[in-house]
């Protein structure tokens, strides 16, 4: 598995190797064993699949509160998403920053999002399905979000036309607004 560190410390993208052979193709998507040999440790606890029908469904940005927060471990294995993870940690030298990447079914890439992030997606097919482990099983009065179009964290969303958003992240605040308890550096 190659590991590629981003613009965000504690971000990482995941690639891992893929076994091709006439039948198809094999991937391990996650050895704990590996990660830990790579410097990475976690224990997941949970593991989510969603499934969003139409192009231009965002989902986003979520967070949970501390001690509630999650490391999440996201894959696209049908159609194709933008991902991204804003740094929400209070003292951070990339604070309110951002980064995206296109995870799809044929590039097998997964981001790796530590805690202290927001995460969000778009999708840019139809029919696609997100799955991502985290280490924190999901609390209700721990979840939070942050407004998807901010103009401080301006996230350039790959979309032309207003994208599908549930009501709730609809009435997400902006960063400056929302509640966080994340402090760079703990």
């Amino acid at each position: 598995m190659k590991i590629t560190k981003t613009k965000l410390k504690g971000v990482l993208i995941f690639e891992p190797a893929v076994l091709h052979d006439r039948r198809g193709w094999f991937i391990e998507s996650y050895s704990q064993t590996t990660l830990k040999a790579l410097g990475v440790e976690v224990v997941f606890v949970q593991d989510n699949h969603s499934l969003s029908i139409e192009r231009g469904t965002l989902r986003g940005l979520h967070y949970q509160l501390h001690p509630k927060a999650q490391v999440k471990l996201v894959r696209c294995t049908n159609g194709a998403i933008f991902d991204v993870a804003v740094d929400i940690r209070k003292g951070s030298p990339s604070y309110g920053k951002w980064m995206g990447i296109e995870l799809n079914a044929e590039n097998k890439k997964q981001l790796y999002i530590p805690k202290g992030f927001a995460h969000g997606f778009l999708t840019l097919t139809d029919n696609v399905e997100v799955q991502y482990k985290v280490d924190t099983e999901y609390v209700s009065n721990f979840d939070r979000g942050i407004r998807w179009d901010d103009p401080t964290i301006n996230i350039k969303w790959p979309i032309h036309n207003e994208p599908i958003v549930s009501a709730k992240d609809q009435k997400a605040p902006l960063l400056k607004d929302a509640e966080h308890n994340f402090v760079f550096g703990k």
